[in-house]
């Protein structure tokens, strides 16, 4: 007798920052550290950009990348397994948001799912807000998959396209 499991291969977008302790290794670990998450394999990371902060007080510019997830893991484990990396990365939680981090991994989309719950919403709820989302995971769009788009149909790349690039560069590092 034959036995055949079929897997479900999920497409998840991340959104990657870190603006204090080094931002540049944090990102270089935080990608490593993507490819280790049980049943999940990172298929692409996108060029870094730099932009301001937004948030309280003087911050140093962010730096900012996406990455792109093939996982058989569902949703919320996802997002517990990118909020224990930021913790081992030295990510402090608090009551203030906006504030300065060493990283921050946001689940912004989910195959092409909307999922609102206490803990979790997916498509991330102001992604289409900020340049410094939309600009590397239009990057990962043109790369993996162009007709990427929120469940609702629009599409990154034209999000992006029509999002104002003020603060925001690629970064030479």
């Amino acid at each position: 007798m034959t036995c055949s499991s079929t897997t479900q291969k999920n497409i998840a977008y991340i959104g990657v920052g870190s603006n204090l302790d080094q931002p540049l290794e944090h990102i270089k670990q935080a990608a490593e550290a993507l490819d280790q998450i049980p049943q999940t394999q990172l298929l692409a990371l996108s060029p870094l950009y730099q932009s301001k902060a937004i948030g309280p007080g003087e911050q140093s510019d962010y730096i900012n990348a996406a990455a792109a997830l093939e996982t058989q893991l569902p949703p919320l484990e996802l997002l517990h397994q990118l909020q224990a990396i930021e913790n081992k990365q030295g990510r402090k939680r608090g009551p203030v948001r906006w504030v300065a981090r060493t990283l921050d991994l946001d689940l912004l989309l989910f195959n092409n799912i909307t999922l609102e719950t206490e803990e979790l919403t997916i498509p991330h709820p102001r992604m289409t807000e900020r340049n410094f989302v939309l600009f590397p995971l239009r990057d990962l769009a043109i790369l993996l998959s162009p007709t990427l788009a929120l469940p609702d149909g629009r599409s990154i790349v034209d999000l992006a396209q029509n999002s104002n690039d003020d603060g925001i560069y690629l970064s030479s590092s």
